[in-house]
């Protein structure tokens, strides 16, 4: 496989790793296959159905689904005929998926459930160039010749000619655009980044010396595939010919973990904060002797890990006591994400230093990394060999990154985009004296390792002239197994406030187990009890803290922050001016 091709490397791969599974999806509760073989050969008749549809080389073809493994057949597919997929989440508001197919002028569009098909069939009736819509069920309700099902679709392929396709992979290139994935959008409207297949490929480079995977391998597939993160993944996965399980309800994560006991897998910080949580939640409801068994056997963990990272062995004594340790704990530690690991990947928001030495203690490294859309998307990452926790690692191969003078983070990179699309003024915005401006806020350490402290647009300056990064505090508070969401106030304020979102269930059963009496979680957000419950956890949590960036009021909201009320991206990322505005009056009775 010499071309830098997407498509191309499918192909490769559905040939070498003809018999091994490629791809796992539930269906009717077990865990469906599909092999390599099939692979290249469903991915042959989609891009044949492509064809038949008139579709042209540069064309722009939209998803817009749950992630599933149509997914994937339907991308390389389109890569394979020289479009150009422009993905969209799933969750998308039917003016966010518009905003979409408008401005990249989507030919045809794919679909998963009935809410994606009625969105993008109103969206259709717009002034749109949308040709076809296809729904991935053949249980959605369609209406209008301009719709049809995936089965049907299939089928109108039937007479297409394999020659067009070879005809079409002979001619690409790997500067050919390959995809426009769109960024969340936290501070204005989102904007179309340009990925090309050697954007994409450069990632391959950076992983295939520090990250082995391979057919024995079995990743789960969790974050949107829409997500420039998750997708650049699975394209590795089946490059190196190993399983991907596809899950279409991120809420059902722990669970599907413990079922398919994934070997390497990314994901955001959330899901080790929520298992961290737990864990401390727990030991916090046990005795004394469980909390004593828990500190040593993590302690022990830790400094077994250690010894074997840096002098490869641990000794008689380390390791019978690691014997113990992990019998009592640390085995569970590993049953809840589905056993060992070979690795984790965490990124797109930071992760406690705290959680990723806990985890490693107990034998499952989290190698977090930093990176953009605009990226590809790492420009730094930890490795199983090279790694510091509380750092995103070092930059990968032919990535250059600089700190100019405002702490900014610069990069120049073969994994940079092309710009952003139809947006002339953003990317001159953003590229600048040959350097992309990340709008992130870091610095390295003595050994080269990059700590990202904030966003420069996120920054507080309080009134007393301190500078203060959001993204600490709100790191060191997603720790607590109280707390769902989490937001940092106090710019241009006397001190720093805060937005909490409980975990409800969480403090529903406290209220329950302390007799609190309420009958809406308004009602109970709103009483001394619940407030001194929180009070008690922000005091504990703030010693972490420096004095200025304590938290020294807050507020608790009875509803959490939401795509669907502004709240939050796509991505879930927090749009916090929009929370500014829509919680002003409760802000200011923090600040009487």
């Amino acid at each position: 496989m010499n071309k830098q091709h997407l498509a191309v490397m499918a192909f490769h791969s559905a040939r070498v790793y003809a018999g091994e599974v490629a791809m796992r999806a539930r269906i009717d509760g077990q865990w469906q296959p599909t092999t390599y073989r099939e692979m290249g050969d469903s991915i042959r008749r989609i891009a044949r159905a492509l064809l038949a549809q008139g579709v042209q080389p540069g064309d722009r073809v939209g998803i817009f689904a749950e992630n599933r493994p149509e997914w994937s057949l339907v991308d390389f597919a389109v890569l394979a005929v020289g479009g150009v997929t422009v993905p969209i989440y799933a969750t998308n508001t039917r003016p966010q998926a518009a905003y979409i197919v408008d401005e990249t002028a989507v030919a045809i569009i794919f679909t998963g459930g009935q809410a994606n098909y009625d969105k993008a069939r109103a969206i259709a009736a717009g002034p749109t160039p949308i040709r076809c819509i296809v729904a991935f069920d053949d249980d959605t309700a369609i209406d209008g010749a301009a719709s049809c099902h995936f089965s049907g679709f299939l089928k109108s392929g039937a007479d297409a000619a394999d020659a067009e396709i070879d005809a079409r992979l002979a001619a690409a290139d790997s500067g050919d655009l390959a995809t426009i994935i769109y960024t969340s959008g936290t501070t204005g409207e989102p904007k179309g980044v340009m990925l090309t297949h050697a954007n994409l490929f450069h990632q391959f480079k950076a992983l295939d010396g520090q990250f082995h995977v391979g057919p024995a391998d079995r990743s789960l597939c969790v974050l949107p595939l829409s997500h420039v993160y998750e997708r650049a993944w699975s394209f590795f996965v089946f490059k190196s010919g190993a399983q991907n399980y596809y899950l279409a309800n991120p809420k059902e994560i722990i669970a599907t973990m413990g079922e398919v006991r994934p070997t390497v897998m990314v994901s955001v910080p959330r899901l080790y904060e929520k298992i961290y949580a737990a864990a401390m939640y727990g030991l916090s409801q046990g005795s004394g002797l469980k909390e004593k068994l828990f500190h040593w056997s993590v302690g022990v963990g830790s400094r077994y890990q250690y010894a074997l990272k840096e002098r490869g062995s641990a000794g008689a004594l380390l390791s019978l006591q690691h014997k113990v340790a992990d019998r009592l704990v640390l085995r569970k530690v590993r049953a809840v994400v589905g056993g060992p690991k070979n690795f984790f990947s965490a990124g797109g928001a930071p992760l406690a230093q705290a959680i990723e030495e806990f985890f490693f203690a107990a034998g499952l490294l989290v190698c977090e990394g930093y990176g953009l859309t605009e990226t590809s998307p790492m420009v730094t990452c930890n490795t199983p060999t090279t790694f510091r926790f509380g750092t995103v690692g070092k930059p990968i191969p032919d990535c250059e990154v600089k700190i100019a003078t405002n702490g900014e983070v610069l990069v120049k990179s073969p994994s940079l985009t092309q710009g952003y699309y139809r947006k002339p003024e953003a990317t001159a915005e953003a590229f600048r004296d040959g350097w992309f401006h990340t709008g992130d806020v870091g610095e390295f350490d003595a050994d080269g390792f990059l700590r990202i402290t904030d966003r420069i647009k996120d920054l507080i300056i309080t009134s007393g002239g301190k500078n203060v990064a959001p993204q600490k505090i709100e790191t060191v508070y997603a720790q607590d197994h109280l707390i769902e969401q989490f937001i940092t106030i106090g710019d241009r304020r006397k001190y720093i406030s805060a937005l909490i979102v409980p975990n409800y269930e969480a403090l529903e059963a406290h209220a329950q187990s302390h007799g609190i009496a309420y009958r809406t979680r308004a009602e109970l957000v709103k009483t001394p009890a619940a407030h001194a419950l929180y009070q008690a956890r922000v005091d504990e949590l703030s010693q972490e803290l420096a004095p200025y960036e304590q938290v020294k009021a807050f507020t608790l909201l009875p509803a959490p922050f939401a795509q669907e009320t502004g709240e939050l991206t796509p991505s879930l990322k927090i749009k916090r001016r929009a929370v500014v505005e829509k919680y002003a009056a409760e802000i200011e009775a923090m600040y009487p």
